[in-house]
């Protein structure tokens, strides 16, 4: 789950940077509450370490206009990560082909 937070993070950070603005690193109001939102839902996510990918999950735990925006900074970002952070940007395009994710049982 670190890592999910810590990539969600680069990724809006360099959407931010390329759309807003901001100082890279620093984030605008709206990617601020952006980033705050998605590692709340990262936290409360019930698969918790063993979870997939967001896109392929069965539990949509995202308000939509929330879910739009992740997607719009992942669709920019993306690309960006294998030139800025080439292992974290393969870790993720890697765990993109992982199939969808499980409830635990009980849940």
């Amino acid at each position: 789950m670190d890592r999910e937070r810590a990539t969600i993070g680069v990724m809006v950070r360099i959407y931010c940077a390329g759309h807003h603005g901001a100082v890279e690193g620093e984030l605008c109001a709206e990617c601020a509450e952006l980033l705050q939102y998605a590692e709340v839902r990262l936290a409360k996510c019930p698969f918790g370490p063993d979870k997939g990918p967001c896109s392929k999950c069965e539990v949509h735990c995202y308000k939509p206009e929330m879910r739009q925006r992740v997607q719009e900074v992942m669709r920019y970002a993306g690309p960006r990560m294998l030139t800025r952070h080439p292992v974290m940007g393969l870790r993720h395009l890697v765990k993109g082909f992982k199939g969808n994710a499980k409830p635990p049982s009980g849940k």
